[in-house]
């Protein structure tokens, strides 16, 4: 089994970019944006541009210490450990930067994470380095290719620009979504709590040792 996390959302309690927006009075902007991207209001690329403009000259340890500070959603840890209990490989894939996945990856555990990175010249942010767009689904075609045929999958996400998620897995859980997510979903958490996703996909009795 494949499970796949999206990481701002539901696997940390917040997102980077606005909380980095705070440090230089820009998070409103930010937060708006984000906002619309995770709604699918604007278009995901062109939303990360306008973004990181708005926080370009933020210093590197401003950037590590926000990444540092977001808090593991409610749950992580333990859900991690009852997933664990079954053959699968967890990963996290995000839109957002590797100052805070790996830091995650390596909290959790996690068998990959995937996600983009920042980049600096003379420790300001000057911009950033794309690996995974809009379309999540294509990293991991890529990364794993045929090792997808044939394994039961799950993706858990929580904005409209991880939609294309769901036409590759078997199981689509909407955590604390959009309703655009929720629509698509075959099982909503509406609780900041990860402990519900296992004991959630124990009861379609498919999925062994997670009850």
């Amino acid at each position: 089994m494949i499970v796949i996390f999206d990481v701002e959302g539901v696997l940390v309690d917040g997102e980077f970019l606005p909380e980095l927006a705070k440090l230089v009075d820009r998070d409103g902007e930010v937060a708006d944006i984000t906002d619309k991207g995770i709604k699918g209001e604007i278009n995901w690329s062109e939303g990360l541009e306008r973004r990181i403009r708005l926080v370009e000259g933020t210093t590197y340890e401003q950037c590590v210490s926000v990444a540092e500070r977001l808090p593991l959603m409610n749950g992580a840890k333990e859900m991690i450990s009852q997933f664990r209990k079954t053959d699968c490989t967890l990963v996290g894939v995000s839109g957002g930067f590797s100052l805070l996945t790996d830091r995650v990856r390596q909290e959790l555990g996690l068998d990959y994470a995937f996600s983009n990175e920042l980049v600096f010249h003379k420790g300001m942010l000057v911009g950033y380095a794309l690996l995974v767009n809009a379309n999540k689904k294509q990293i991991l075609r890529n990364a794993f290719g045929s090792m997808l045929r044939g394994q039961t999958k799950v993706a858990v996400v929580d904005g409209a620009n991880d939609l294309d998620l769901f036409s590759l897995v078997n199981y689509r859980v909407a955590f604390n979504a959009q309703k655009v997510v929720v629509d698509q979903a075959d099982i909503s958490i509406t609780e900041k709590d990860l402990r519900l996703i296992p004991k959630a996909l124990a009861k379609t009795g498919n999925i062994r040792n997670l009850d």
